[in-house]
């Protein structure tokens, strides 16, 4: 059994708290034999709506190639980015991504709502009652729409992200089940455009996504998948990652993929 952890936040990530050589030793602890790198770009300010005008790949790259140098584990590393709410602005994306490092792996995702939510990140909103969750997570979905027609990454992240927030921190008890026909667009998407998805463990909570969209996917002739824990700290690396290949193997899955300067490198599972 090969153990990846393509998902995976370093100090690097604004809300992040350890260097890359740390998380590559927790790695090892964990039992994994590769990690990916994936600390956050948006092209919004933490926090903020104020567009970046920059990125510093060479911090990025530093840190990364610190790591690499210090290193002497049996753990694979690679450099990745979770490229975050790109369609807030998505020629700003495309000039702050020229000239950025060769990257082995990007993750597409979304955090932000719409303007009409406030262009929020939904980790930081209090919803009033589930009628309001709805409402966000439809908002979600569009924007996912977006992100996936977009579609310059190699997997989209934690399709199902809203039940993190919503559920496991806020206390409600939302479905994403009446909106199959949304989600199937976008997996559609997708696959049109070449790209995946991955199976956020969610550091050993409830998988983003879950077994109906897994199957989904799968059942529309989806194949690039990847597993992530989204640790954000050196404790919860490879959480959920063999439970993860486990649901694959469940939903009729023979592999999955790590990634070589964006080019799928597949696992049996």
């Amino acid at each position: 059994m090969y153990l990846a952890d393509y998902h995976t936040h370093s100090r690097f990530s604004a809300d992040g708290r350890a260097s890359m050589l740390d998380m590559a030793r927790a790695a090892a602890a964990a039992g994994l034999d590769e990690i990916c790198f994936t600390d956050h770009f948006e092209p919004v300010e933490l926090r903020s709506t104020t567009l970046r005008a920059s990125f510093d790949w060479a911090g990025q790259t530093a840190e990364f190639q610190e790591a690499v140098s210090q290193w002497d584990g049996p753990v694979k590393l690679r450099l990745g980015l979770e490229l975050g709410d790109a369609p807030v602005d998505i020629p700003g994306t495309e000039r702050l991504l020229e000239g950025r490092p060769d990257h082995d792996f990007v993750i597409g995702s979304v955090h932000m709502l719409s303007a009409r939510f406030g262009m929020k990140d939904m980790g930081w909103l209090r919803e009033p009652d589930e009628q309001t969750c709805y409402a966000e997570v439809e908002d979600y979905l569009e924007g996912l729409l977006k992100m996936a027609r977009w579609g310059k990454f190699n997997v989209l992240g934690h399709l199902t992200l809203p039940l993190r927030y919503m559920n496991e921190k806020r206390g409600f008890h939302i479905s994403m089940d009446r909106y199959g026909a949304q989600i199937e667009e976008i997996l559609r998407t997708l696959i049109g455009n070449g790209c995946g998805i991955e199976v956020n463990t969610n550091r050993g909570a409830q998988p983003l996504p879950g077994e109906r969209w897994l199957r989904l996917y799968r059942e529309l002739g989806g194949e690039i998948i990847t597993l992530g824990s989204d640790a954000h700290r050196p404790e919860d690396v490879g959480r959920g990652i063999r439970e993860g290949q486990a649901l694959l193997r469940a939903c009729g899955f023979p592999r999955f993929c790590t990634f070589e300067r964006q080019e799928p490198v597949w696992h049996a599972l």
